[in-house]
């Protein structure tokens, strides 16, 4: 009796075991292979440039920006600095794909000296105004990050680290690190700020001035005017000139000579 309940547990044991191991594990490595920002470790690169990164600035030239990528050391994790010399908006850069749904963009951030009357240092999309909360001043590291939802047609995006940012020129150093773009569900409850692409995108298309009722009459009231124009001018028929022929011209008769 004893020797069958220590059976009973040992297989009670092992099948705890494997769902631990079946549901366990997958998990694990999805989350692992979440991310999708290429290199966002920043383990990567050769010399001073780090691998699927580039740099852009407002303000492109030398004096006003500096870029530094520092490798990974002694456990600790590559990072990407953006030094706004002078007021700018600066970053480091990578292009993505996504397909419909949900997104959580992520980073690390520290800052020194950056402006406080400006934008700060995000993690954002080149998107009118879709950012993480800016950090600004001097700070320890701190993870900051938004959520994106992308429409059915899905989306190409561009995501920055930054300083600055569009008609807000700033100053200072930022550094990231742990860079991170994932897929989720939806965006847990409070969750902030949310960012709808799709809407982004469809406010920043130029609008037509005018109500479109206004349009279309106006439309109609310059067809109507055309056409009775056409009616009134190209159905005239020009009467042809007629040349007045130039009555004969009558020979007299010369007079007979009279007789002697």
């Amino acid at each position: 009796m004893r020797h069958r309940r220590e059976t009973r547990y040992a297989l009670v044991a092992c099948a705890a075991a494997l769902l631990i191991v079946a549901t366990g594990l997958p998990a694990r490595a999805a989350t692992t292979a979440a991310n999708l920002i290429l290199n966002g470790d920043l383990a990567k690169g050769s010399e001073q440039q780090p691998d699927d990164w580039r740099t852009e600035a407002w303000v492109n030239e030398p004096a006003a920006f500096a870029y530094t990528w520092t490798h990974p050391q002694n456990e600790a994790p590559g990072q990407l600095e953006v030094n706004a010399l002078k007021p700018n908006d600066a970053r480091w850069m990578q292009s993505l794909t996504l397909a419909p749904g949900w997104y959580h963009f992520s980073a690390e951030v520290r800052t020194e000296n950056v402006g406080t009357k400006e934008t700060g240092a995000t993690i954002s999309i080149m998107e009118d105004g879709a950012m993480s909360p800016d950090i600004r001043g001097t700070t320890g590291w701190q993870t900051v990050g938004f959520y994106l939802q992308v429409g059915a047609s899905g989306a190409d995006v561009e995501v920055a680290l930054r300083v600055g940012g569009y008609g807000s020129l700033n100053t200072g150093r930022a550094f990231f690190r742990n860079v991170h773009a994932e897929k989720v569900t939806s965006p847990p409850p409070g969750a902030a700020p949310i960012y709808d692409l799709t809407a982004i995108r469809k406010a920043a298309q130029p609008q037509p001035v005018g109500h479109p009722v206004t349009l279309w009459a106006t439309f109609v009231v310059l067809a109507l005017v055309a056409y009775y124009g056409w009616r009134l001018f190209g159905s005239e028929e020009t009467a042809p000139a007629v040349a007045q022929a130039a009555p004969p011209k009558v020979r007299e008769k010369p007079k007979a000579r009279a007789r002697r």
